[in-house]
């Protein structure tokens, strides 16, 4: 890639911060979206404009499709317009062009510059514009900028303008180091272990609790009739194509059957010989010669390895394949016993030992019969795969004649899926689960943005495996439910947080007790409750018994006091800090060190984002939001 050309201005750890924060996702550091009193006053062809610099349609529009080219290829799969506005890319691209523009003001306000002599050196020194002798090549170097759409003036104004960003950028927080204060604190943060005695309080220890009185039901309702709201419930026509499903397998014949089982029956469906094999080692050939005349009279395998003190377990070297026994004279003397047979003295390559094979599993071969079906599915599958994308352009013309999927699946054969009411998760309004649908979230998240009436494109699925086509029949929008909908759930609800709210109030009253010097026993055995111990917890640890709610609490708890917090399955744990250890800071290590750099890379960022947003108040930021919506739209190149 042509941006490989700035590499030079960015190898040092100040130039990879520069390029980080200009390239990277600036939208939550700026006070830009959303704010109605900075739409004003645009031209025509004006996206945005920060002081007295404007970025332009064409300028945003080139800059946008470079980075969604650029996602495509990372990504190796299309990526709709759709797709990439719900990533965010169109304003990931225009906060990075406003940062440029806000410090490029900012460096000619200051009256920065790099002289001609600088440009031509780091051009000249890139190893992207060398020939193949190691020389700069002026054919090369036009040649590429040609591909990438860049004249040597355009190309010298990018690279002089990236410098002053890395100059200003140096004076701002270039040779900055995080204090040791805060480096200290953070590695207290990230190395701090924990050790606790806990209970686990079930739902149980909350007693017995009433029924509730209507009123009361109500009244927890009208507190909060947001929850019991009902979702918004989407159902659509849904049309899937991939290879699996338009694969024929009785067009397979028996004969192309048979060929792809001779084919690849040794990799797939033959089943290697095994053997189990034991070993005893001798010194020499004379002594394993003994040993095997002593077994050959009548004395076993195992008392021959009795005498020469080695242990059962030492016998069994493992269960092998013959490809899987690298000694070839241990493989040939092996696969050449019967079974509980004993060799000859072999001589392996680290001595002489004599063999058992105490276990022989035969090969074993899947006949054809049994896996028929199996290879019919999968030699239609592969013939399917290449009728794909002539099947998704005989789909798209009657799209575009305005033919509905129903009527579209009906003349290719195809299977039409209705899919709902179900909302953003997939939930009915019955409380089931609608089935996955093809092409997954992507899928489901174009369905709720879309709506009735709307051609809507085509959702590649992932790999290129095929095409999913929808249409979004009904829409049943959010509504307040009444309380006689809900009253079950209501009902469910009040009681899950009344037993929470007693389980926390009488884990507090244990927690008052161990604080004032009850022993963990005593007040866990006058609740009921089963002690347990837990060591070396990290801060972020999640562990089965102690999920991260309740790290989270015991590392906001002082050493030798108690605590509680809600667990799972409506449990709740109480909890005694015993102890807390931290590793001193060492900062002539390794790991300190690559965390230093780390902690003042990011404090050296965080600095940066304040000023260029500072700069942008400074400045004024304007964004003419029907002009970049114009620019980040249509086809991709």
């Amino acid at each position: 890639m042509m941006m490989q050309g700035i590499r030079k201005a960015s190898q040092g750890l100040l130039g990879k911060l520069v390029i980080s924060v200009l390239f990277g996702v600036l939208i939550l550091a700026f006070a830009i979206w959303g704010v109605g009193d900075i739409f004003r006053g645009y031209g025509r062809n004006e996206v945005a404009k920060v002081g007295k610099t404007e970025i332009s349609i064409e300028q945003m529009r080139a800059a946008y499709q470079n980075d969604l080219q650029n996602l495509i290829r990372q990504q190796r799969r299309q990526i709709s317009p759709e797709m990439a506005r719900a990533l965010g890319l169109d304003r990931q691209v225009l906060s990075r062009l406003l940062t440029e523009a806000t410090l490029d003001q900012t460096a000619k306000g200051m009256r920065l510059a790099v002289s001609d002599e600088t440009i031509r050196n780091l051009i000249f020194d890139d190893p992207v514009f060398r020939d193949a002798a190691g020389q700069f090549s002026s054919a090369r170097f036009n040649e590429l900028l040609r591909s990438n759409g860049y004249t040597e003036q355009t190309y010298v104004a990018l690279q002089r303008s990236t410098i002053l960003r890395q100059q200003l950028s140096e004076m701002l927080v270039g040779g900055l180091t995080a204090p040791l204060a805060l480096q200290e604190l953070g590695s207290r943060l990230r190395n701090e272990k924990r050790a606790v005695t806990f209970a686990r309080m079930p739902a149980s220890a909350a007693g017995e609790i009433a029924a509730p009185t209507e009123d009361q039901l109500k009244t927890f309702f009208n507190d909060r009739k947001a929850a019991f709201r009902a979702p918004e419930y989407r159902t659509a026509d849904i049309l899937a194509i991939s290879a699996a499903t338009i694969a024929d397998p009785s067009k397979v014949t028996d004969d192309e059957v048979k060929a792809r089982y001779e084919a690849v029956k040794a990799q797939r469906f033959t089943t290697a010989e095994t053997r189990t094999i034991q070993q005893i080692a001798f010194p020499n050939v004379e002594e394993a010669q003994a040993a095997k005349a002593k077994i050959d009279g009548g004395e076993t395998f195992d008392e021959i390895a009795t005498e020469r003190n080695v242990a059962f377990n030492d016998l069994t070297l493992g269960t092998f394949t013959r490809d899987q026994v690298f000694d070839p004279a241990v493989r040939e003397a092996a696969f050449a016993l019967d079974q509980e047979g004993v060799s000859a003295p072999v001589t392996s390559a680290f001595g002489t030992v004599l063999l058992r094979v105490t276990k022989v599993d035969t090969a074993h071969v899947r006949p054809l019969e049994e896996v028929a079906a199996e290879l019919k599915q999968e030699i239609a599958t592969s013939r399917a795969a290449g009728q794909i994308t002539e099947l998704h352009d005989k789909i798209e013309d009657q799209r575009a004649s305005a033919k509905p999927l129903a009527e579209i699946a009906r003349e290719f054969n195809l299977k039409l899926r209705n899919a709902g009411p179900m909302n953003a998760t997939l939930a009915r309004p019955d409380g089931s689960q609608e089935e996955a649908l093809p092409g997954g979230d992507p899928t489901l998240q174009a369905i709720f943005r879309s709506d009735i009436g709307v051609d809507n494109e085509a959702i590649r699925l992932p790999r290129d495996t095929g095409y999913v086509w929808f249409d979004v029949t009904k829409i049943d929008p959010a509504r307040e439910r009444s309380f006689d909908e809900v009253k079950a759930e209501v009902e469910k609800q009040w009681r899950a947080d009344e037993t929470a709210t007693r389980l926390a109030a009488k884990a507090r009253e244990l927690a008052e007790r161990l604080d004032k010097g009850e022993t963990f026993d005593v007040v866990a055995a006058s609740a009921g409750l089963t002690i347990e111990t837990a060591a070396d917890i990290g801060r972020q640890d999640q562990r089965p018994e102690l999920p991260a709610t309740v790290v989270s609490q015991i590392f906001g708890t002082v050493v030798g006091k108690s605590g509680s917090a809600a667990g799972t399955d409506g449990q709740r744990i109480l909890f005694k800090v015993d102890s807390a250890t931290v590793p001193p800071y060492v900062r002539t290590t390794q790991e300190a060190g690559n965390f230093e750099r780390l902690l003042s890379s990011s404090v050296s960022e965080d600095i940066l984002l304040q000023y260029v947003a500072k700069r942008q108040t400074e400045l004024g930021v304007s964004i003419n939001e029907a002009a970049f919506r114009n620019a980040t739209s249509g086809a991709q190149n």
